[in-house]
Formats: structure tokens, sequence, C-alpha cells
């Protein structure tokens, strides 16, 4: 019995639930991760899952089993990334989810860098601004702005970016200035899908603002675009917002009142045995992107 292999696959069934699935996603046959639990369940002599038609659970024995293997193929996944380490040529594909703003600016160019360091990887950007499913769409790393991480996944936070208020001098002129959060309740606001309360901090309490506007989307690029044509305001994280603040295309609102801080992490599935490729790239991230990221102000 190869007890790397073994471990791993016992650890892609408990994620994943499924025989079937996580033979999917360790690219083998079904028959092959079956055979592997068994031998696991020989050597160490007690039954790893409660076995049904519908569904595959832990038994008790195989929840304190999980713990140790996720640990052993995580110290087998160091040594091989530190071996790895010694010789620069990293192969294979890494697929990434991401929201799409920040998809199609800073980790677009960190993917841009990390490509010219390592020609023979193939990066694959799976844009979208809701949540993928990592089994489903076998994804090896998603970037997310959450204060909690879904169970069940392993997060490295990778940095915090903070948020603005923006519109043109085009529609401050033509609306008036807003002067505290409830007044945007009378302007138009341009809404994201999955943000239709706009958050502030006030004496260190958060507050929920509702918004409504004529344009909602699921994609900040488009409201961008509306804010720049003057037709409304924007709430944005400010990797998006900065370039658009130095140049005065836009202009900040509300400067004086707080923003909740969102944190970037970099989740993945907590199977252990993580691909070298994956796993430089998830540390690259983590280099270049050592500092937060504040608002532009000018």
């Amino acid at each position: 019995m190869d007890k790397v292999e073994a471990l791993t696959s016992f650890v892609e069934v408990a994620n994943t639930g499924s025989f079937t699935r996580a033979a999917d996603q360790l690219e083998l046959s079904r028959v092959k991760v079956t055979r592997h639990v068994q031998e696991l369940e020989s050597w160490l002599n007690i039954r790893l899952f409660h076995r049904t038609t519908r569904k595959v659970t832990l038994t008790a024995p195989g929840q304190d089993v999980l713990l140790h293997c996720r640990r052993i193929l995580n110290e087998v996944a160091g040594l091989e990334s530190m071996a790895r380490s010694h010789d620069e040529e990293l192969t294979g594909e890494v697929r990434i989810a991401t929201p799409i703003g920040l998809g199609q600016n800073l980790l677009y160019e960190q993917v841009e860098a990390f490509t010219r360091r390592h020609p023979k990887v193939v990066i694959q950007l799976m844009m979208s601004d809701r949540n993928a499913q990592l089994v489903d769409e076998r994804i090896d790393v998603a970037l997310r702005f959450t204060d909690q991480v879904d169970e069940g996944l392993i997060a490295r936070r990778l940095m915090s970016i903070e948020s603005a208020v923006c519109c043109s001098g085009q529609y401050l002129t033509e609306h008036g200035p807003v002067g505290s959060p409830e007044q945007l309740q009378q302007h138009n606001c341009l809404i994201h899908l999955s943000l239709r309360h706009w958050s502030f901090m006030a004496e260190q309490q958060l507050v929920r603002v509702p918004v409504s506007g004529s344009i909602c989307a699921n994609d900040l690029g488009v409201l961008v675009r509306a804010a720049l044509n003057g037709t409304g305001i924007v709430y944005l994280p400010c990797d998006l917002a900065n370039p658009y603040l130095k140049s005065g295309e836009l202009l900040r609102l509300l400067p004086d009142v707080p923003l909740p801080v969102m944190s970037l992490w970099a989740v993945y599935l907590s199977r252990s045995y993580q691909r070298p490729v994956v796993r430089a790239f998830i540390d690259f991230l983590a280099g270049q992107w050592q500092e937060d990221l504040r608002v532009f102000k000018r």
C-alpha cells in the first residue's frame, strides 16, 4: 500500500462526502479510491466511514484519523514544496476563482508576473462575483472578501482593502453634496446585486444604510462606468476606486465617515496534499500583497 496515496484518497472522500467525487478530484478511478480507503481501514484496523447508497459520513474514529491525516499530508506537501523550491521549474495548471473586479485589476497583474517567472504554469481565472463551489468547479484556490471562512476550508489572509463612496463631479454638481450616510437614500445609488445595504462605522458600531437606484449589476465594472458618466453614486473597493480618485474622474464622498475594511483571503479545500504549483502561487500572492490597500487621499 502506498500510504501517501491512501491518506490522500481518504482525506478527499472525507472532504467531498463521496467516493465518486473524490475520484474525479484526484483523477483516479472510483475503484482505486475505494481500494485505498479499504487498505487504510485494514492497516489501522478501524472503520473510517459509514456508507449508504445516498451518502458517506465519517465514523467517530474516522474523524480522529482525519485530523492526523491532514497534518501528515501537510508535512508531506511542505517537504515537497521545500524540495521544489531549489528547482525554479514549476509546471501545471492553477484554477482560481476570483471576484470580477479583483481579477481584472490587482490579481491580473500578479498572474502576469507569476507566469512570466514560471512560463510552464497555466493560470485559469474563473471570474464571478458569486462564491464558487470549490469541489464542483474543481477550484484550486478561491479569493474571497469575507469575515467568516466556510467550515471545511483552509484560509490564508492576503491583505485588507478599504472602500470608498464615489461619484463624478458632474453628478455632484447636478444633485448636490451628501452630508451623511443616511442622505444616500435620497440619491441615485449604483448597486451591486450582492450589496443592497451600504455599511459605515459610527462610534465603533456598524450602520447599514439601505440604498436604491436606477442601475443594479453583478459586475462592479459596469457600475464604475455608470458613475464616470455621472449617473449616480457607487460604493467601491479602493483597488478599483483609486485610479479614478487619483485622476479626478471620481470624487470621494463622506471622507470622514469610516467604512468597514474588507479582508481578502485565499481559501482552498483542506485536501492537504497540495500541488507545489498551487502552494507556490498562494505564497507568491502573499508575498506581493504584504501591505493593506488604502483609499487614495489628495
